[in-house]
């Protein structure tokens, strides 16, 4: 994998971009450039929850709002507070080599808040979601991704039992927005962390 060549084309395109070798690296970055004092929004995120950085930035003091760790009837607030947080974390569905961050939300509160809402965004992201090209992306994400995520929230799609994408018309789709972040957006601060590592889907 050549990741100065995906940094330094992420880089032409405004990103702030970094690489690391494992998932404890890109929270010791997190850790050491967002203070104590600033509240912190999440964005669903598997590759974010297992890194337990949620609990660390907890402990020293950040007000962080994630709503995946709050009750039910909580969650909408929780998403709207998340996106005017003054740092948001997240990951992306697929980065790829020609510098674009590509996502399929069902909500929207995940994509919305990466490029607008808080100044300041970091995106974690492991090398299992690198792609080719945007189509190559999209591919990854609809048979990889979301069955997985099907998976995980019991949602009854056909991509869960059969890995690809039927484009399905039920009220248990979750792909209902797909955003590609080109370039970063004027006055946004996107901090892109490539991981050596397999993380999240």
């Amino acid at each position: 994998m050549d990741y100065d060549k995906i940094s330094a084309v992420f880089n032409r395109r405004g990103f702030k971009t970094r690489v690391v070798e494992s998932i404890e690296d890109a929270c010791k970055i997190v850790l050491e450039e967002v203070r104590p004092d600033q509240s912190v929004g999440v964005g669903g995120s598997v590759t974010v929850k297992e890194s337990g950085l949620t609990d660390m930035l907890r402990e020293r003091g950040n007000k962080v709002y994630f709503h995946w760790e709050v009750e039910k009837s909580k969650i909408d607030e929780t998403r709207k507070l998340a996106s005017q947080a003054d740092v948001y974390l997240v990951s992306s569905n697929a980065v790829t080599e020609d510098g674009k961050l590509v996502n399929i939300d069902g909500v929207g509160n995940r994509v919305a808040s990466m490029f607008y809402g808080p100044d300041r965004v970091y995106v974690i992201c492991g090398k299992n979601k690198i792609a080719k090209n945007e189509e190559e992306a999209v591919q990854r994400i609809k048979s990889v991704a979301c069955p997985k995520n099907a998976e995980r929230l019991d949602r009854k799609t056909p991509c869960r039992k059969t890995g690809k994408c039927h484009d399905c018309l039920t009220e248990d789709r979750m792909c209902s927005i797909k955003v590609v972040l080109e370039y970063c957006p004027p006055e946004k601060e996107i901090n892109l962390i490539l991981v050596d590592q397999e993380l999240g889907y």
